[in-house]
């Protein structure tokens, strides 16, 4: 069965890909298959694990299979990376979110797509830094979001309207979209005041129903990323590594009822 995380965070500046590329080198490197999707049009982690090619390769595309999924497979979109299978975005998908906004279904493009994925453990999606169509795509098809924030007060306001977000789709789609997780990136030691609050508020708000991961500022993990990989696939060690792959053994208890 296939777990499908979105990545999300409409607050930029987070981490988020670099997050997403992590999550995902560490659940290859307990052994699963992975398949990690660019789906924000700016195309950061298709170019920060080394597909700057496929961001302006001619069609098809993530931006053609969006737009008609029964004519397009994953298999034949995916790019091979040596930690894990990439679904790279490509420039022309900055067209997307108009396109889809008039279009039938058009949020519920992506779900379609990777109906095909079942060869994969986990999909993980790196959303646009927004909640538009593209971000309500990534939501309806994992119905799992991993959530990465930064200890800043800004980041209350952020959750909230993402929060509010999810609620709508699932009344609108009569779904369950379950947060799995918060991961806290950035963090510098010492813990200035508001950074020492906002960890305690993260705790006391998701402390007893997610996972919270706090993943303290390296440059190794800057390093990685300049040399598209994950921090798995490093020549270098990191004290980080451990919180990574302790959220991906969490990610691997997931309940199977969640699992859709």
């Amino acid at each position: 069965m296939t777990t499908k995380l979105a990545v999300t965070n409409q607050k930029g500046g987070v981490g988020k890909t670099t997050v997403a590329i992590n999550v995902a080198g560490a659940l290859a490197n307990r052994d699963h298959e992975v398949l990690l999707v660019d789906l924000d049009p700016q195309g950061y982690l298709t170019s920060g694990v080394g597909f700057d090619d496929a961001y302006t390769a001619e069609p098809p595309s993530l931006y053609d299979a969006l737009l008609d999924p029964a004519n397009h497979a994953v298999d034949e979109l995916v790019v091979h990376h040596e930690e894990f299978d990439v679904l790279p975005a490509n420039i022309d998908m900055f067209n997307l979110e108009q396109e889809l906004v008039s279009s039938m279904r058009g949020r519920e493009r992506l779900s379609m797509l990777l109906e095909d994925a079942e060869v994969y453990d986990y999909v993980v999606v790196d959303c646009p830094p927004s909640l538009g169509i593209l971000t309500d795509n990534a939501l309806l098809a994992c119905r799992h979001v991993l959530i990465p924030a930064e200890a800043e007060d800004t980041s209350i306001r952020a959750l909230d309207l993402l929060f509010k977000q999810i609620d709508t789709l699932e009344e609108n789609y009569e779904t369950r979209i379950q947060e799995i997780g918060l991961v806290v990136s950035n963090v510098d030691y010492p813990l200035d005041n508001e950074q020492k609050g906002m960890l305690e508020w993260f705790e006391d708000t998701f402390g007893e129903r997610i996972p919270i991961v706090e993943v303290r500022s390296r440059a190794a993990i800057k390093r990685a990323f300049n040399n598209g990989v994950s921090i798995f696939a490093h020549d270098e060690d990191c004290d980080q590594t451990v919180a990574l792959l302790e959220l991906a053994a969490d990610l691997e208890e997931l309940p199977e009822e969640t699992n859709v």
